[in-house]
């Protein structure tokens, strides 16, 4: 379905979701029953699990299992689709996404998006990770470099661009780029990172470097990450959810599934039989 035009904000995205607890367990998403259909396809069939607060919950499954469609169904972006049908429910803290009164903007600046490919934009370095802010209202110059400058080392990036800011952000290797996009992410300061294969268009050097980004941010960010790549769920990975056919097959810490797998067709994918 179309996304309409957003109605005057009832509900702050930022103040108003408060953290909901299960014993001293805190989470960020309650994925209820949910499902979606592209037109007349569905594509996910009653999923239900919690997402936890700053970790880093892989998604995994063979190609063209609902993986991506579930990532972006986490931020609406999902909607971008024509077409596009849910029910169920998926509560951020204590709210439900899909009610009609939260704002698509303030949700998709507190729950950011990399992309598989790198996409930054045609700006300069600068004008990437400034963007969001400014999108937000922050106007003023020194308020804009302080926070490119953060965004930027958070990501290990400042020493390598420091001096090239003007230029464009075109000309940095594929790695690079994918960095600055998750800087351009950091920058509107999320809660929450949805990255949709991040390193599979990458080298190897450039794929640990982002692997390793991804451990360090998890200490500020909840990370949510679709991978094709078994060995990368389990090493970057707290928890991980195997998903087939648009179904959640399967979904434990990291280190159980991979170990000791429930369900026979989780171990035969992660066993390599199938996928």
């Amino acid at each position: 379905m179309a996304i309409k035009e957003a109605e005057p904000i009832q509900i702050d995205v930022r103040e108003q979701f408060q953290p909901y607890f299960e014993g001293d367990v805190k989470k960020v998403f309650q994925v209820e029953e949910l499902s979606l259909w592209y037109g007349s396809n569905q594509a996910l069939k009653d999923i239900s699990f919690d997402i936890k607060e700053k970790q880093v919950t892989a998604i995994i499954g063979p190609s063209g299992c609902g993986k991506s469609t579930f990532l972006k169904t986490l931020n609406r972006m999902v909607e971008l689709n024509t077409n596009v049908k849910t029910s169920g429910s998926i509560v951020y803290h204590d709210i439900d996404i899909f009610d009609p009164s939260v704002n698509l903007v303030e949700l998709r600046s507190a729950i950011g998006m990399v992309f598989q490919k790198p996409n930054p934009f045609a700006k300069s370095i600068f004008d990437n990770v400034a963007f969001g802010p400014k999108i937000h209202g922050v106007r003023n110059k020194k308020k804009l470099k302080e926070v490119v400058e953060s965004s930027l080392k958070r990501v290990g990036l400042w020493d390598e661009v420091k001096d090239r800011l003007n230029e464009s952000a075109l000309s940095l290797s594929g790695g690079q780029q994918q960095r600055l996009c998750i800087a351009r992410c950091l920058a509107v300061e999320p809660e929450v990172i949805l990255m949709d294969e991040p390193t599979s268009a990458l080298d190897p050097i450039s794929s640990a470097k982002i692997e390793h980004l991804i451990e360090e941010l998890k200490e500020l960010y909840s990370i949510v990450v679709v991978t094709h790549n078994m060995q990368q769920a389990a090493r970057i990975s707290d928890h991980t959810a195997f998903f087939l056919h648009g179904e959640l097959i399967e979904y434990n810490r990291t280190d159980r599934m991979f170990s000791n797998p429930q369900d026979q067709r989780t171990k035969d994918y992660v066993s390599g039989r199938f996928g």
